[in-house]
């Protein structure tokens, strides 16, 4: 029987009330709110029922709410899972293909605030703002000289993946005369070009820059590329930056790292554990400056990126394509499954 009225389900809240505010006006959605302290029965029987699932982000979600095969057995309704932000590692994607169920996500809504976060993170390495800062509280910023940092024009920024946010933090560095490199499997030199930067290799990157900074998908190339060995082919005075995600650099090795004096620094937004613990060692040591994964989150942008998730939904589930696709191979599994839950055929990806 074809479904009217297309249930959407979601936990607790949005970044931004204009999300709700949008898909509740609409006459052909339902919008489900569910809770992680609700029975879980209850929320398998609302989720058992939708169209969408709007997937909270890796920091609030909780087992066993990721977007997995587990997940996707017990929802035969479900058309489409949407993540918070630009990245979906907390959907897999490959079970999702199988199951003919389409991701989504929210690629350029924030890539502004992380490119500024990154170089925020720059900035207030190189001149010691989280040192000196720290100093002062301890009492022992009576020397100032001691407490000087650096300029960073003229210095060499290396950035891991060169989309959205990476070609923004690429603008901004060139804003401070840097030589900017990238290294970007995914993209020609002249593409590399077209975005202000150099293309090198991962180990020209690590060999060469001053600050390096991560702005590629965690996925299984990338989990663990900063390891040890990495981070002993940075220069010692450079400062490694990651507002990506976490577990794309090994914890335990820039600890080691930085213990040892391998590298000056480090910028880290994200972790393996999100809330880090308060005792956590990156957060204890003067060459770190550490923010709790909040890089992407601005007000504005949470309102930007509300308010786009929203008109994604509704594009979606009314039969477009919906403009930030992420498995489109699947479109026309996809589109079986759309027309005999939903009662009639999405359109076509372009060009097919």
């Amino acid at each position: 029987m074809a479904i009217n009225r297309k249930r959407l389900a979601f936990f607790e809240r949005w970044f931004d009330p204009v999300a709700e505010q949008i898909l509740g006006a609409q006459d052909d959605i339902e919008l489900v709110r569910l809770s992680y302290d609700a029975a879980a029965a209850d929320n398998w029987a609302e989720l058992a029922t939708s169209c969408g699932y709007q997937i909270g982000a890796r920091t609030e979600l909780r087992e066993p709410w990721f977007g997995d095969a587990a997940l996707l057995a017990r929802c035969p309704t479900l058309l489409a899972i949407s993540s918070t932000g630009a990245g979906y590692d907390v959907i897999d994607v490959d079970a999702c293909n199988a199951a003919g169920v389409i991701v989504v996500n929210q690629s350029g809504t924030n890539s502004e605030p992380v490119a500024e976060h990154a170089i925020a993170l720059m900035l207030g390495l190189t001149k010691r703002v989280g040192f000196s800062h720290r100093a002062m509280l301890k009492g022992t910023a009576h020397d100032r000289l001691q407490l000087s940092g650096n300029n960073i024009r003229g210095k060499t920024v290396g950035i891991v993946g060169i989309g959205q946010i990476g070609r923004l933090t690429a603008r901004y560095c060139a804003a401070f005369d840097m030589t900017v490199l990238a290294c970007d499997p995914y993209l020609t030199a002249a593409q590399v070009a077209e975005r202000g930067a150099r293309k090198v290799d991962f180990p020209t990157l690590l060999r060469e820059s001053d600050f390096i900074t991560v702005h590629c998908p965690r996925n299984a190339e990338t989990l663990g590329m900063f390891d040890a060995a990495a981070f002993a082919r940075m220069k010692p005075n450079a400062y490694f930056i990651n507002t990506a995600r976490g577990k794309i650099h090994d914890e335990g090795a820039l600890i080691e790292a930085l213990t040892a004096g391998r590298i000056a620094g480090a910028g880290i937004d994200v972790f393996d554990v999100e809330p880090p613990p308060p005792d956590h060692p990156l957060l204890h040591m003067d060459t770190v400056m550490a923010t709790p994964h909040i890089a992407g989150g601005t007000v504005e942008t949470h309102y930007d990126m509300a308010k786009a998730t929203a008109e994604q939904w509704i594009a979606l589930l009314r039969g477009r394509v919906p403009p930030r696709l992420v498995n489109p191979e699947i479109w026309p599994a996809y589109a079986d499954r759309f027309e005999r839950i939903i009662g009639f055929r999405p359109d076509p990806l372009p060009g097919a």
